[in-house]
């Protein structure tokens, strides 16, 4: 899943190089962080958040065959 996100979000934003995705699991979810440059963020969630919910589908979608719940969180990379 983390190499899915990484695709769809490097195809989206200006600034493909500072795009970091992370997985872990977590209660048995599979939780899947992106964080990308703050300039890009919105070209991320897209008005009203339709593009988060795109990927966020895609990767359910993607994760159908699998047992586990995945949840796709993006990270404001200057807030940590």
């Amino acid at each position: 899943m983390k190499d899915l996100v990484e695709i769809i979000a490097k195809s989206l934003v200006e600034k493909p190089d500072e795009v970091m995705v992370t997985q872990r699991e977590d209660a048995g979810a599979i939780v899947v962080e992106l964080k990308v440059a703050q300039s890009d963020m919105g070209k991320v969630i897209g008005k009203q958040g339709r593009i988060a919910k795109a990927i966020r589908t895609v990767v359910k979608a993607a994760s159908a065959r699998e047992s586990k719940k995945v949840i796709v969180d993006i990270v404001d990379a200057d807030k940590e």
